[in-house]
């Protein structure tokens, strides 16, 4: 699978992150679809087929726990990998996340946005 060929959903409220990012997969080839709050990735999750999800938690209005239910309650992104992308790094976090559906938890402040690109290609070489 060519990066050309791979299509992301990043999910986050905060604008600077979304930017960098979306510059980063893009420089290695990926499109990028953005969503800035959960509802909005809910909604282009109904609509659109994609093979990644990076998902943030901490949103106003429908946090990415939320999300998570609901993506797996209405049976949204069912081919999709899952990551979580957030600052929230407490234990019961990554395990709620987890155990919620999502196929690993990265936290923001651990890796460089260049490593968050590699960890999405090692999870999608395993498709």
């Amino acid at each position: 699978m060519s990066a050309e060929s791979i299509k992301i959903l990043l999910v986050d409220d905060d604008d600077f992150l979304l930017d960098m990012y979306s510059v980063k997969f893009k420089e290695e080839g990926f499109i990028i679809d953005i969503a800035s709050s959960g509802l909005s990735a809910l909604e282009k999750l109904k609509h659109s087929v994609y093979d990644a999800v990076l998902l943030d938690i901490v949103m106003l209005a429908l946090d990415g726990f939320e999300v998570l239910t609901r993506i797996k309650k209405e049976r949204l992104a069912e081919k999709s990998t899952i990551i979580i992308l957030s600052n929230l790094g407490q234990k019961e976090d990554i395990e709620r996340g987890l155990a919620l559906g999502a196929q690993d938890y990265i936290i923001k402040a651990h890796f460089t946005p260049r490593e968050v690109v590699e960890k999405v290609k090692h999870h999608l070489s395993k498709k």
